[in-house]
C-alpha cells in the first residue's frame, strides 16, 4: 500500500505538529524572507560549520534537528540538472527521513507557482516509490511503510495520480520480483495475475502447455519441459477502452522466467543466486499494464507474459535439439542457458498473430549488455529508428535511460544454421544481446517492435528515484513512451504507427 496524500494549500507553520519534514526549494543562493523557511537558522549554522554555501543542497541534502524535536531535511533542486540526476538527490533526501521508519512526513515546497509544481511532483512520486515496503519474510521487519504524506505549499487538483499510478505499476513490478521461488512458482504466479485481473477489470486467457503443444510453440515447451511440475504458460491480458477514445493497441509481451538454473548448461552458485529475478520482465510489463490502468491511458492493451522455469532434468531441452517455434521457424539449440529468448519468441509470435499497433517487450535476457553498459541504463533494440529516437527523448526526461544498439541484418550472419532456419545464439556471447534482438526480431512479422534488455533491473542501493536495488526499472519509462506515441498517433492523425 502506498502512504495517503493529504494536501495543504497554505504554508506549513510552526503550529503543525511533526516528527519529519522535508523542505523541498528551486537552486538559489539565498533564501527569499517571504518564505519563512523552517529551521532556517539552523540550516545555516549546520552550512557555515561545514564550510558549504546554500546551494551546495543542491547536489547533497542536509538533515538536523528542529529546536522542537523534529528531524528536518532541506533539498534544493536545479532545473539544469538531468531528471535522473534530480531524482537521486531528492531520494537521498528522502532517504534520510526514511532510514528512522516514520509513519508520517510533512513535505513543504517552496518557489514560483510553476517551480512549486514540478517540486510537488518529484517529491511526492519518490515518496510514494520508497515509502512502501517490498515483502520480506523476517520474523521482525526492520522496515515499516509510510502511512500518510503532507504536502504543504501546492495542491494539485488530480491528487497527482498519474505519479501514483507509476508508482503504484513500480512497486508491483518490484514486490513481484523480490519474492522467493518456492512461493513464486509458475502456479502461484498465474493464481496472482487472474486476482489481479478480476479487480482491475482486465480479460484474463492462458494458454497451458497443453495448448501450447496443439498450437505447435515448439520453444516454448523445450525450456518447460524440463521442470518436473508441468505449470508453465503463455497468461494473456486483455485491457479495453471505449472506441471513442482510441481503437489503437499496444502489446507488451514479458519474460517470466520464475528460476532459472541454466538447464544442462548449468550455471555456477555464483551466477544462479538470484535468478528468481528472472521473472522481472513480465513483472514490469504487468506494472506497466497496472498504471496504465490506474491512469487511465487512453489505449488498449493487451499484456502477454511468458511464465515457466528453466530446470535440468532427464525432460529438459538440450543443446543440438532442434525445435519448431509456432510461426513454423525451425530453430538449433545451442545453449540452454538462453531460454529467455525461447519463451519470448513463441510468445512474441502469438502477440504478433493480434496485429496491434506496436510490440513491447521485456526481458532480464543478457549478460553481455549488462557488460556493455552496466546496470544503469537498459538497452533498446528496435526495427524502426524513429521509435529509437523516441525512446532515448523518453528516457532522459523519465530518468529511466535507455542506450539504442544495433540490429542490422549483417548480425544474423552468426545465427545461420546448417541444419535448422536459424541458430538460437552463439557460443560465444561477445555481443549475445544484439544477437538476441536479431533472434526475436524473427518474431514480431513487419509490426513496430521495442525490444527492452533491462540490465539496469537491479542496481546496488537504487538507481534514480528508486532507494532498492531491485529497480522496476522500465514502468516509468514505459508510461512516458506510451504518452509520447499517443502524440504521435495524434499528429499523424489515426495512421498506424
Amino acid at each position: 500500500m502506498l502512504a495517503t496524500l493529504i494536501q495543504h494549500d497554505e504554508t506549513i507553520d510552526d503550529t503543525v505538529k511533526l516528527t519529519h519534514l522535508l523542505v523541498v526549494l528551486p537552486k538559489s543562493d539565498k533564501i527569499q524572507k517571504k518564505y519563512q523557511l523552517p529551521g532556517e537558522p539552523i540550516l545555516h549554522d549546520l552550512l557555515a560549520r561545514r564550510h558549504k554555501p546554500l546551494s551546495s543542497i543542491s547536489e547533497k541534502a542536509v538533515s538536523a534537528n528542529l529546536t522542537n524535536g523534529a528531524l528536518c531535511t532541506w533539498v534544493m533542486i536545479d532545473p539544469n540538472q538531468s531528471v535522473f540526476e534530480q531524482q537521486t538527490i531528492m531520494r537521498h533526501a528522502w532517504q534520510l527521513l526514511l532510514d528512522e521508519n516514520p509513519s508520517e512526513i510533512h513535505i513543504a515546497v517552496y518557489g514560483l507557482a510553476s517551480q512549486k509544481r514540478q517540486l510537488a511532483e518529484l517529491a511526492v512520486s519518490i515518496g510514494w516509490i520508497n515509502g512502501a515496503d517490498l515483502p520480506v519474510r523476517k520474523r521482525k521487519p526492520e522496515k515499516k511503510p509510510l502511512e500518510h504524506m503532507h504536502l504543504y505549499g501546492f495542491a494539485d487538483a488530480d491528487a497527482f495520480f498519474i505519479q501514483r499510478a507509476q508508482a503504484e505499476g513500480n512497486f508491483l513490478a518490484r514486490g513481484l520480483t523480490v519474492l522467493p521461488p518456492n512461493e513464486l512458482t509458475p502456479g502461484a504466479y498465474r493464481e496472482q495475475i487472474k486476482k489481479l485481473a478480476a479487480s482491475e477489470s482486465w480479460q484474463y486467457e492462458e494458454y497451458t502447455l497443453d495448448q501450447l503443444r496443439q498450437l505447435g510453440a515448439g520453444a516454448f515447451i523445450a525450456v518447460a519441459q524440463g521442470s518436473h511440475v508441468q505449470d508453465a504458460a503463455i497468461v494473456h491480458l486483455r485491457r479495453r477502452i471505449d472506441k471513442e477514445r482510441s481503437e489503437k493497441t499496444i502489446a507488451l509481451v514479458g519474460k517470466g522466467i520464475c528460476f532459472d538454473t541454466g538447464g544442462h548448461n548449468l550455471k555456477p552458485a555464483k551466477y544462479m543466486y538470484g535468478m528468481h529475478e528472472d521473472m522481472n520482465g513480465s513483472a514490469v510489463a504487468l506494472g506497466v499494464l497496472l498504471a496504465a490502468t490506474r491512469s487511465d491511458l487512453p489505449i488498449n492493451i493487451d499484456c502477454w507474459l511468458a511464465i515457466a522455469q528453466n530446470h535440468i532434468s532427464p525432460q529438459a531441452f538440450k543443446q543440438n535439439d532442434v525445435i519448431t517455434a509456432l510461426n513454423g521457424t525451425t530453430i538449433e539449440i545451442m545453449h540452454t542457458d538462453a531460454e529467455g529468448r525461447l519463451i519470448l519468441a513463441d510468445t512474441l509470435a502469438l502477440a504478433a498473430k493480434e496485429k496491434p499497433d506496436l510490440i513491447i517487450d521485456y526481458a532480464t535476457l543478457t549478460g553481455s549488455l549488462i557488460t556493455a553498459l552496466g546496470s544503469r541504463y537498459s538497452g533498446i533494440f528496435t526495427n524502426r529508428d524513429y521509435l529509437a529516437q523516441n525512446a532515448v527523448i523518453v528516457g532522459q526526461a523519465s530518468g529511466e535511460r535507455v542506450c539504442v544498439f544495433p540490429i542490422d541484418k549483417d548480425y544474423e550472419t552468426d545465427l545461420e544454421s546448417k541444419i535448422a532456419d536459424i541458430k538460437q545464439c552463439m557460443i560465444e556471447g561477445d555481443y549475445d544481446h544484439i544477437l538476441a534482438a536479431c533472434f526475436l526480431r524473427h518474431f514480431v512479422e513487419d509490426i513496430p517492435w521495442i525490444h527492452l534488455d533491462l540490465s539496469a533491473c537491479n542496481h546496488k542501493d537504487g538507481l534514480g528515484a528508486v532507494s532498492t536495488d531491485v529497480t522496476g526499472f522500465g514502468v516509468i519509462w514505459s508510461l512516458h513512451f506510451l504518452r509520447e506515441i499517443l502524440s504521435i498517433l495524434d499528429k499523424q492523425s489515426g495512421n498506424t504507427l
